[in-house]
This record gives C-alpha cells, sequence and structure tokens, in this order.
C-alpha cells in the first residue's frame, strides 16, 4: 500500500485521459502528452497537451496567427503552486496558470494509486459549455 502523504511526491507521465458528464457517461477519450510533479516541501506543477497540435507558421513565440494562438491554448493546460492532502483528496492551491480565472484559486483531484499507477479525477467543472469530470493516470516518469 502507497503512504498517502509521500505517495505523490516526484514526476509523473500521462498515460491516459478520459472525460465523462454529470451521469458518468463517457464523452471522450484523449491522446495527451503530459507530466505532473509533486514536491516533498509542498509544491507541484503539471503541463499536458494534445496530441498533435499544429505549429505556428511564423516560429516566432510571440507571433502566430489568432487561430494558431486558438488551437494552442486550447490544447494545452498548465497551472503550478503549492498542494496538501486531505484523505483521498489532494488540492491544488494555484498560483500560476494558462488558464487566468485559476490563479489564486484551490481545486480538489480524488487520488487513487493501483498497479503502481496514480489517478486522479476532478469534480465536475464547466469545460466547453458542459459539466464535466477528468480522470487522468498516471505514472512513474
Amino acid at each position: 500500500m502507497v503512504n498517502k502523504e509521500t505517495g505523490l511526491v516526484g514526476a509523473w507521465r500521462l498515460v491516459s485521459v478520459e472525460t465523462k458528464d454529470e451521469k458518468g457517461e463517457l464523452v471522450r477519450r484523449g491522446e495527451r502528452t503530459g507530466y505532473l510533479l509533486y514536491s516533498l516541501d509542498g509544491y507541484m506543477s503539471v503541463s499536458f497537451m494534445k496530441e498533435g497540435r499544429p505549429r505556428f507558421k511564423s516560429g516566432d513565440i510571440r507571433g502566430g496567427t489568432t487561430e494558431e494562438k486558438t488551437a494552442a491554448i486550447n490544447g494545452y493546460v498548465s497551472y503550478a503552486g503549492r498542494y496538501t492532502v486531505q484523505d483521498d483528496t489532494v488540492v491544488h492551491h494555484i498560483e500560476v496558470s494558462l488558464f487566468p480565472n485559476w490563479v489564486g484559486v484551490s481545486q480538489e483531484r480524488g487520488f487513487e494509486f493501483e498497479d503502481g499507477r496514480l489517478t486522479l479525477s476532478t469534480p465536475l467543472m464547466l469545460v466547453g459549455g458542459r459539466q464535466l469530470s477528468t480522470h487522468l493516470v498516471w505514472e512513474r516518469a
């Protein structure tokens, strides 16, 4: 059995992502690449992206068309801050985020360990106009 206080610590590689609706029915399963880091001193960082996001034609990190920027942002999630563990829940206290509305917000993720993997599950949240829950499976990097 994994110690829930220290079992999160380390680097994790994203294995799979599933999104479910409020009835628990599968809405989509996506190909994503990403990493999740938990430090011993209580910090976390997560970044993941859709596979095959189109590159900016200009090659300029601050360039890109409106369409290119929209596709880049819509295919990427990233945030970081402190974390705390409460029973089977990890709370991410977000300090920086690609999505500005999450800055200064604390978000809960249910978590469980099974067969050496970590599953994080969000509560229902507004995604694309629908209430959805996302379930991310991670393995040690």
